[in-house]
């Protein structure tokens, strides 16, 4: 019988959650070491790798919710004791990042061309935009089997090796974005390109840290093998719903960062700093959600219902215990961490308001995020996407941009802040239908779930 809360299981998702945390933190650090270095540059360069990162982050955000699907299908193998020709997994995967790679370098240097022509926005900064995803979409590929190596690794409850290479890619990418952008050591002064540059030689760096780990658990696993249609028409099956619900919710963000353009690069800038740190805080239930996936994962694949749902209902209190917490300590330092990431006192003032609504929805997107991950485990992708698509393009979007530009009767616009209040109901509608969701799936039987499974 599942039980609401377990201290064993406590302890076993803390164990798996927290390297995933910290590879995450440091991956997200190197988007705020970009905006950072770029803003000690200029606003505008600042501003500039805030859009191209509304394209970049959705685009390769989408390969790797794809690419996820590996995670649970390993798990569930394992449960089930299946371990032999786990390796094809990885294999096939990478031939499925491959073709993503160059999809997504094809999007981003039609964005980059796109952007150019735009009159509304500013000369300058649509210049520094498209070169900035010239430079970065040659680490597409690198990162593309990053997520592969990653997935199929933490697929085996092996969370570490991804937290050991986003701190050293974190640690490189520092220095060499300052060097870069300012032209230090002879090297030409690129300004926020130069973070472009930085983030596809770190993303190479990454992927090639974590084939040492995969050779070491399965030195057979990294080798030449022919493409089996089947097999990665399993895996874009299940991942493939995810991906566009990953795509869905980010791709709002890039919406909303065109949207908000023509009001100002402060507009913009400050708009980018809560974003930066909504990000970061992010990692937290984005790291719970992971591990409730392969915990979920594993015992489905063994048959152990009960233990599954102890699993995610011990997460979900955990999440909310969490998130208590990261509301707490953002309103109470919004302002000071807000003048970490620019020196203008507009763009602080405006950031520090963002980061008060930022504070009211960490509740339901920690919920959101545990349950999701659950979700993963069932191989339940498809409600994933159509719940964020309602959640997000049906709810979130029409109601943050009419609350920006328009306002309710008797009330004036409310800029850009119009749009985080519609990403706090945007979460409170998609965490209740994720919820809904998980209850239904968790009363099938058992011959049911099996079959489900084995799709």
């Amino acid at each position: 019988m599942a039980t609401y809360f377990s201290l064993r299981e406590a302890r076993t998702l803390i164990v798996l959650a927290t390297p995933v945390f910290l590879a995450q933190i440091a991956q997200t650090s190197m988007a705020f070491v970009d905006t950072v270095v770029a803003g000690r540059v200029s606003h505008t360069d600042m501003a500039a790798v805030a859009v191209a990162g509304s394209f970049w982050v959705p685009g390769t955000l989408f390969g790797l919710g794809l690419l996820m699907a590996i995670t649970p299908l390993v798990a569930q193998s394992l449960g089930a004791g299946q371990k032999e020709g786990l390796g094809r997994f990885l294999r096939q995967g990478a031939w499925l990042a491959m073709a993503l790679s160059a999809l997504q370098m094809l999007f981003f240097y039609g964005v980059s061309h796109y952007i150019t022509q735009m009159k509304s926005i500013d000369p300058e900064l649509s210049r520094i935009t498209a070169r900035y995803l010239h430079a970065v979409i040659w680490g597409v590929p690198g990162f593309m089997l990053y997520g592969v190596q990653r997935a199929y690794l933490e697929g085996h409850g092996r969370t570490r090796p991804a937290m050991v290479a986003g701190i050293i890619g974190f640690l490189v990418n520092a220095p060499l974005n300052w060097i870069l952008a300012f032209g230090e050591f002879g090297m030409p002064r690129l300004g926020g390109v130069g973070c472009g540059v930085a983030t596809a030689v770190v993303c190479w760096l990454m992927c090639f840290i974590l084939s040492f780990s995969v050779r070491r658990l399965n030195p057979r696993a990294i080798r030449f093998e022919s493409p089996i249609p089947q097999l990665i028409k399993r895996i874009g099956r299940i991942g493939l719903p995810g991906a566009f619900a990953m795509l869905v919710e980010t791709s709002s963000f890039a919406i909303i960062a065109l949207l908000i353009a023509p009001l100002g690069t402060i507009a913009v800038a400050g708009h980018q700093i809560a974003l930066s740190v909504s990000g970061l805080i992010f990692m937290l239930p984005l790291s719970l959600g992971t591990a409730t996936t392969i915990r979920v994962g594993l015992r489905l694949g063994q048959e152990k219902l009960a233990q599954a749902h102890t699993a995610r209902l011990t997460s979900l209190w955990l999440g909310i215990l969490v998130a208590c917490c990261t509301a707490f300590l953002l309103y109470l330092f919004r302002f000071p961490i807000a003048s970490v990431y620019n020196n203008n006192p507009e763009v602080i003032a405006l950031a520090g308001m963002l980061m008060f609504y930022n504070a009211l929805y960490q509740i339901p997107d920690s919920i959101q995020m545990v349950t999701l991950g659950a979700l993963r485990g069932y191989n339940d992708t498809r409600a994933i996407f159509i719940v964020a698509f309602l959640s997000y393009w049906g709810v979130s979007l029409p109601v943050g941009y009419v609350l920006c530009f328009h306002g309710l009767p008797g009330m004036a616009a409310l800029g850009v802040k119009g749009f985080w209040i519609g990403f706090i109901v945007g979460l409170f509608c998609s965490a209740t239908l994720y919820m809904l969701r998980l209850a239904k799936l968790e009363r099938l039987s058992p011959q049911e779930l099996k079959a489900k499974l084995a799709k």
